[in-house]
């Protein structure tokens, strides 16, 4: 009888493990991230704008968000739901590139065995979870200075005229910034912002990840835009719930000319409104984060998949 070599010859012919061969050696770019979240920010940004709006409103400002839109349309025509399109770009650009980038290369980094269970050797929820968390925070770091410039050039038209900042652009708001108070001034609220960006992030990627693993796997789904639309919807309201008090409060410091401490404000807050001010605006919230997490998620995939196929490999995995 023949001898017959069935160690490398069963691997090769084995459709699992070379499949698992190739999805494990794809590195992709660290800019993916903030470029599909840059995509994902032109298209949802009115209504980014209209949570702002209502998370900073006055008494005598509309209450709804279908009210605030029709005002803010009215008052400023069409162009004015883009207030602030730089500034929201130069935050994707930095807050989302370094989120999804740490996160996509830890994950990477700390990949388990790939198993007939877990095809792609995803890591368990606890460890994504502290992966999304640190990538967050980072991201939230980075992203600051665009985000205070996000919330005041998208706050700025429901101020009083003598309140107003009236930047011109995301770069004429960085400078004048730095250049009138200060470069600590790009720090404001950067701490409830990275708690903000890491809450948001852990509960958003991690999430995702989860509930696509979950479908493909357990459900069989298929692993293509529908499969991303669900995954990246239900992620978007865990997301919403769970960022919405840090998001208030992060939102309302940097809108604040002066200085506030967290504590003051909780307290003022918490007195004048009572604890229904930790979901003030959450409705607009889930209405842009639910588009801006489904439309990041589908560019990003999208993304991954354009650039496999670059490389010369068109599978979907």
């Amino acid at each position: 009888m023949s001898n017959v070599s069935i160690g490398p010859t069963s691997i090769q012919h084995n459709p699992f493990r070379r499949k698992q061969k190739q999805k494990q050696k794809w590195h992709y770019p660290f800019w993916f991230g903030g470029s599909a979240a840059s995509m994902a920010a032109v298209v949802t940004h009115p209504l980014d704008l209209v949570k702002v709006r209502l998370q900073t409103r006055s008494p005598s400002d509309p209450r709804t968000m279908l009210s605030t839109f029709v005002h803010v349309f009215r008052k400023q025509g069409f162009f004015g739901l883009y207030n602030g399109l730089s500034a929201a770009l130069l935050r994707q650009l930095t807050y989302s590139t370094v989120r999804f980038g740490v996160y996509e290369d830890l994950k990477a980094r700390f990949r388990a065995a790939p198993s007939p269970t877990n095809p792609r050797g995803q890591a368990p929820l606890p460890q994504l979870l502290l992966m999304s968390g640190t990538a967050g925070f980072l991201g939230g770091i980075a992203g600051n200075p665009g985000d205070v410039l996000n919330v005041r050039m998208q706050s700025d038209f429901a101020k009083p005229p003598e309140k107003r900042w009236y930047y011109k652009n995301a770069l004429d708001g960085l400078i004048r910034m730095i250049r009138e108070e200060g470069p600590a001034s790009i720090t404001r609220g950067i701490w409830p912002n990275s708690a903000r960006a890491l809450l948001m992030t852990s509960s958003q990627l991690a999430s995702y990840d989860t509930f696509k693993q979950t479908m493909t796997q357990r459900f069989a789904m298929p692993d293509n835009v529908g499969t991303h639309f669900i995954s990246s919807l239900a992620a978007g309201f865990v997301a919403t719930t769970i960022c919405s008090p840090v998001d208030v409060v992060k939102t309302r410091i940097m809108s604040a000319g002066g200085k506030i401490g967290i504590l003051s404000l909780l307290k003022e807050t918490t007195r004048r409104e009572g604890w229904i001010w930790m979901f003030r605006g959450w409705v607009p919230s889930f209405v842009r984060l639910g588009p801006q997490t489904i439309a990041t998620m589908i560019f990003f995939e999208q993304h991954k998949k354009v650039y496999r196929r670059l490389k010369g490999d068109p599978s979907d995995a």
